[in-house]
């Protein structure tokens, strides 16, 4: 070996889209276990590339949402606290909510941005960034989070109910 090679893990392994495709895997029974308006819980079986049945494997749909990363005019962070009963605690985070539909036809997601960090701050502002949209856990869920940066922001408004 001279070095040059393509070693799993040393970060120039070649992207084979062929490879990529077979490693699909092929979903053959889904049962959904919980099912209403905040999310579809399922457990579900796959069938491998190689053929082999395997499950269960669980898996939930939710809502796709943004989350703002927002600073005041002299670059402090504008967080909110609230109960997250996940994890039974007050978190202090970076506002988030929903994209939220109105028949059928989801909303933009920056005006969904806007829309969350105006009803959980109080705070808007003219200078927005989209940063990045990447699958919110992508072993579990098959929503979306978009990740914005809002700067320059003002006080318009109080604070209304958080979720």
């Amino acid at each position: 070996m001279n070095g040059d090679e393509a070693l799993p893990g040393n970060g120039r392994e070649v992207y084979n889209m062929e490879t990529a495709e077979n490693l699909a895997w092929q979903e053959v029974n889904c049962e959904h276990i919980v099912r209403d308006e905040w999310i579809d819980f399922r457990k579900s079986t796959y069938k491998m590339p190689n053929g082999k049945i395997s499950g269960p494997y669980y898996s939930y749909s939710r809502k796709n949402y943004a989350i703002i990363v927002a600073m005041t005019e002299d670059d402090h962070y504008i967080c909110v606290r609230q109960f997250r009963q996940g994890i039974r605690q007050v978190t202090t985070e970076f506002c988030a909510g929903c994209i939220e539909c109105v028949d059928g036809v989801p909303e933009e997601v920056l005006s969904a941005a806007k829309r969350e960090l105006l009803e959980e701050t109080g705070y808007g502002s003219d200078d927005w960034c989209h940063m990045l949209t990447v699958p919110s856990n992508a072993t579990l869920a098959d929503n979306y989070m978009s990740i914005f940066v809002a700067k320059n922001c003002q006080k318009m408004n109080s604070q209304q109910d958080l979720d």
